[in-house]
């Protein structure tokens, strides 16, 4: 045994001696073997030919002694490449169809790769990330919302739970001074949030507890991003001043790249958080991030925070729900979010798409294998052993992967790229990259593949029959086995692809009935632009007023516009700016949470602006000021709502918990608008804008031709009031186009999976049919000759086709029971289970089997018999 591991060690290391040596052992064997032969009387060429087939033949004597003693390990393997090469180049059209289907199967799979592990499977770039919260209020398992400044000094005074947290919001700013003024995304920050995700500064300092009382100087950190754009360099941007809303601040730091946007709270520049002491327990207007303690969990800050809110109950007279509580979430969740369940169906639909292309190209790879059968028993009855064989296989597929590979790798990135352009906004999504990770994966997605692709015609070769293979090649190939293992691959590709084909049919669905709800305004006549007060120049409220009156008067002189009006809240994704309510002769019960609802605040002009219609009562007038009586309108959702059976015209609620203040009177009632995304409900109340002090607003016009057209008159009119004013404009019907965007791109891509799915299920019933009609062309002959109808041929051929697929496509709809997890979520108005379009994506699923299984039938049908048996 020892002898033996050492002889196959030196074949290993040294072939070139080896073969030299077992060349002259050969030569001294023949030479003793033909001394013999002259011995008993032949003559010496007869005695060496003798000789010569003693051995069965020279180099077949070589092949037996190499493969005896395994010094196939090197030269070998070479050999079979090379082999491989030559084989694959001999048959282009099989090559090139194995490696495109695969290499854009394992390259759409890594792309998918890098983006979940990127967004779902990596940890949070910061030290301990498990450790890491962000806190809410909640007073159901469904229903939660931001934390307010009073939540914060209650944490402050009375939580054990964190070694650091601190309170954020993020807002837009219009920035000026040096270089040309833009409006960015910029966050109020506590400096607890600094220590608790552990983040500093890539220049300068990071945001301190001195800077948070009021009356501290005024200071700002810059992205890395910012800070090289407006002054060259982070330490260029250190000690330089930028007007942040008008108010000067200097740049005490640069925050590094990479950073998850601290927290996943995306901004550009972030200023202290400076809280005024609280007089009332809302609004509720920002987030709050911790570190929990070492040994803390997340069930022990539960409670310990659960103290805390009943340590606030009764402190704030606006304040009447005792059932809410503040309430730790994993920071890595809340951050992720929905995105988590497109993710999953996103993953899911690749993974069906590379298990269809491997079935595809197994199925292409066991047929290829079938029809060298003859080739396989004329190298067996010669001497070459199945192992032998088994290997020039695997060298293939070798090769094959190889290729396929090297074509995968910038197909990933592509994909990668692809899927930055139908996905943005993706949550983390300044760290996808195509890292070590994904390398990994496609390559362990290879070796796998490869695997998988060689099993079938592996085993192929090892149950050869050998000599008998040759006895009867008409049927090489179509033993019952074969024939079962070729159909079970081509099933396999219909029951994986009519998952992804009836996806792709839901989410169709779901977004053609979303592009025909009704948003509740006019989006063809009406232009929407965003005006943002620096808190500067507006830092009062009368300021502000005064500068929306003028704004509106200048609106409504411009050539063209029939109405303009301004709101708080642009449809029909307004953020979710709601405020809670009570009804006056309809009050909730003492402890409980009073309701909330969407809540816009409105100027006179804005329904007739966005064409809302009026429904009874009357709409809001210039009479309607903070100095007259409050009064709202709802919406017709609103008041079936609070009102079932009732008109909501002329009863009264109470605004914000405040219980001292006036009762508003509602005043009218409008059509439902849209503020919860298209897919959300109707209700909402609006109340004047005169009520609010708020610095960023949107102004409506209603034009009476093209808006479009409208924007630069209307920038131009509003720039006359303020020239550092940043605006952004657009017809609402643009705008309405963007809200369906989102939707609209997921739709497309399982739309291009599941049609991917399609035409590799097809192409492998096709593919089978049309090779068992060659292989048994010789017999479809002789059934014609001997008087068979062509049409029961075809029909036969086709039947044998619609039958793979039909048990495939079974086998598909209990498969399609799993989609409810990831799809329920991600449709409008449609169920997971939506009998019509299972329906509907069975059969279309059906009709392309019928197709590609009709092809080979009619050609089947139409073999000449005389030619088919010359042939043979």
């Amino acid at each position: 045994m020892i002898a033996g591991l050492m002889e196959r060690l030196r074949a290993l290391l040294f072939p070139r001696r080896w073969s030299s040596d077992l060349d002259e052992e050969m030569r001294e064997h023949l030479g003793r073997e033909t001394a013999r032969r002259i011995r008993e009387g032949l003559d010496p060429e007869a005695a060496r030919r003798e000789a010569a087939l003693a051995f069965g033949g020279v180099e077949k004597w070589k092949e037996a002694a190499r493969d005896e003693s395994g010094a196939r390990l090197m030269g070998d393997v070479s050999a079979d490449l090379r082999f491989a090469v030559r084989s694959l180049g001999r048959n282009p059209g099989f090559t090139a169809a194995a490696v495109g289907v695969l290499a854009v199967a394992i390259g759409a799979s890594t792309a998918a790769f890098t983006v979940v592990n990127a967004v779902l499977l990596r940890a949070l770039p910061y030290e301990h990330p498990e450790r890491l919260v962000r806190l809410f209020e909640q007073n159901s398992p469904t229903n939660r919302w931001n934390i307010s400044t009073a939540d914060v000094q209650g944490i402050r005074e009375r939580q054990r739970s964190f070694d650091a947290w601190g309170g954020v919001s993020v807002t837009e700013a219009a920035l000026s001074g040096e270089g040309a003024p833009e409006q960015i995304v910029m966050t109020r920050i506590g400096a607890g949030v600094f220590d608790a995700l552990g983040v500093s500064a890539e220049a300068g300092r990071a945001v301190t507890t001195a800077d948070e009382p009021a009356g501290a100087p005024p200071v700002v950190l810059l992205s890395h991003a910012l800070a090289t754009r407006r002054f060259g360099s982070p330490l260029a941007a250190l000690g330089r001043s930028v007007a942040l809303d008008g108010v000067t601040r200097s740049v005490v730091g640069v925050l590094p790249t990479g950073a998850l946007d601290l927290g996943g709270r995306p901004a550009e520049a972030w200023i202290p958080l400076q809280l005024a002491p609280a007089t009332r327990r809302g609004p509720f207007w920002m987030g709050g991030i911790g570190r929990l303690k070492p040994g803390v969990d997340l069930a022990a800050a539960r409670r310990d925070l659960a103290a805390v809110s009943e340590g606030m109950s009764g402190l704030y007279a606006d304040w009447h729900d005792n059932t809410a509580r503040l309430t730790p979430y994993p920071l890595r969740q809340t951050i992720v979010g929905s995105a988590e369940g497109r993710l999953d169906l996103f993953a899911g639909a690749v993974l069906l798409v590379l298990l269809v292309a491997i079935a595809n190209v197994a199925t292409l790879m066991l047929v290829r294998a079938s029809a060298r059968r003859p080739e396989i028993a004329m190298r067996i009855t010669l001497g070459a052993t199945r192992i032998r064989l088994a290997r020039l296989v695997i060298a293939e597929s070798t090769v094959l992967m190889a290729v396929t590979v090297l074509i995968a790798a910038p197909l990933a990135a592509l994909g990668l790229r692809f899927l930055g352009s139908v996905a943005p906004g993706l949550p983390r999504s300044a760290e996808i990259s195509l890292g070590w990770e994904s390398w990994l994966f496609l390559a362990a997605v290879a070796l796998s593949s490869g695997a998988l692709v060689s099993l079938s015609p592996v085993a192929a070769v090892l149950s050869s029959p050998g000599r008998s293979g040759m006895t009867d090649t008409r049927r090489a190939g179509t033993t019952r086995r074969a024939q079962a293992v070729r159909g079970t691959l081509v099933a396999a590709e219909f029951a994986l692809a009519l998952p992804l084909l009836l996806g792709a049919s839901l989410l169709l669905n779901s977004f053609l009935r979303l592009t025909r709800v009704d948003p509740g305004f006019d989006p063809s006549t009406s232009l929407g632009i965003t005006i943002a007060l620096p808190s500067g120049r507006y830092g009062e409220v009368p300021a502000r007023q005064e500068f929306f009156r003028r704004a509106l008067a200048q609106a409504r002189q411009v050539p063209g516009v029939l109405a303009a009006g301004l709101a708080t809240e642009m449809p029909p994704d307004a953020g979710g700016n709601d405020n809670n309510f009570n009804l006056v002769d309809h009050p909730v019960p003492a402890g409980q949470s009073e309701p909330t609802s969407p809540w816009s605040y409105v100027s006179d002009g804005y329904f007739e602006a966005l064409s809302i219609p009026l429904v009874e009562g009357r709409f809001f007038t210039p009479m309607d000021s903070s100095a007259g009586p409050p009064v709202a309108v709802v919406s017709l959702s609103w008041q079936a709502k609070y009102f079932p059976g009732e008109h909501a015209l002329g009863h009264e609620l109470i605004e914000g918990g405040c219980y001292t203040c006036p009762h508003t009177t509602i005043v009218g009632v409008v059509g439902d608008v849209k503020f919860q995304g298209l897919a959300g409900g109707g209700d909402g109340v609006y109340v004047p804008l005169s009520q609010s002090g708020a610095r960023t607003v949107h102004l409506f016009v209603k034009t009476a031709a093209a808006p479009a057209g409208f924007v630069k008159p209307m920038t131009d009119a509003l720039h006359g009031l303020d020239p550092d004013l940043p605006l952004a404009g657009e017809a609402m019907s643009d705008h309405l186009k963007d809200a369906l965007a989102d939707p609209g791109r997921w739709t497309a891509v399982l739309i291009a999976f599941g049609a991917a799915a399609l035409v590799l299920a097809v192409m492998g019933v096709f593919g089978l049919l049309s090779y068992v009609v060659r292989q048994q062309r010789r017999e479809i002959g002789v059934r014609l000759a001997l008087g068979a109808d062509p049409g029961r041929v075809a029909r036969m051929v086709v039947w044998r086709g619609m039958r793979t697929a039909g048990i495939g496509i079974a086998a598909g709809l209990l498969l399609s029971v799993m989609e409810t997890k990831w799809l329920g979520s991600l449709l409008y108005d449609v169920t997971a289970h939506d009998p019509l379009t299972v329906a509907v994506a069975t059969l279309v699923l059906l009709a392309a089997a019928v197709v590609a299984c009709l092809l080979p039938g009619l050609k089947a049908a139409r073999i000449r018999p005389i030619e088919a048996i010359a042939a043979e």
